[in-house]
């Protein structure tokens, strides 16, 4: 089931567009080839940049055939390539993931992509169901999900194995968006009402704290 995801997204600050070959470089040099910024991803460290383009010909086949949707990010003010997010789509069940470059970690720029593609993914028909996990290690990613919306399923011991850890199993914490959200309101006394969801109250904390 193919979804129809745009090719290009915007933020405040950011410009999410579908991976291209021509991105290669960027990918190799920004995030792809460094071990500090790949050590908690599924994947393993590019060694060449043959690896980050045998990559890209997965990805761009993915998204044509709706299973894989692969984005660059960039900074709108100057057109800089910082990361990239990934939305894997197995008949509506999503699961998605996103690494940045680490010159630009802690700066607010993962909270703001992640919250940006999960609000547009939740709204595309036949999504039943968004999620991902992280390595219980993996304190900023965890931080992330929580401001994005995302509430705590469950924790399990030893339960995936990170080629670049050294393929040791390694705890993890799976992830979902609460998908039903009631419809957010004030009350007379302009306090936030009790109908206000986890989800709809991280997105108001967030605005406020921009």
């Amino acid at each position: 089931m193919k979804l129809a995801i745009p090719e290009k997204i915007e933020t405040a600050r950011l410009s999410i567009r579908r991976l291209r070959y021509e991105d290669a470089e960027e990918i190799f040099y920004v995030y792809a080839s460094k071990k500090e910024a790949t050590h908690f991803v599924s994947w393993a460290t590019h060694e060449t940049i043959q690896d980050t383009r045998a990559f890209l010909t997965y990805a761009i086949t993915g998204w044509e055939k709706g299973i894989d949707y692969s984005f660059g990010i960039r900074l709108k003010e100057n057109e800089r390539f910082i990361g990239s997010f990934g939305l894997l789509n197995d008949q509506g069940k999503i699961q998605f993931g996103y690494i940045l470059g680490q010159q630009h970690w802690g700066k607010g720029f993962a909270t703001e992509a992640c919250l940006q593609m999960v609000t547009m993914v939740r709204t595309l028909p036949g999504v039943y169901r968004i999620g991902t996990f992280v390595d219980s290690e993996n304190v900023a990613s965890i931080k992330v999900l929580l401001k994005s919306g995302l509430v705590e399923e469950v924790q399990l011991e030893k339960w995936f194995r990170f080629v670049n850890q050294g393929n040791q199993p390694k705890d993890c914490i799976l992830f979902r968006l609460p998908l039903e959200v009631r419809m957010l309101y004030l009350s007379d006394e302009d306090e936030i009402s009790s109908q206000w969801t986890p989800y709809a109250l991280s997105i108001l904390s967030i605005l406020c704290e921009t």
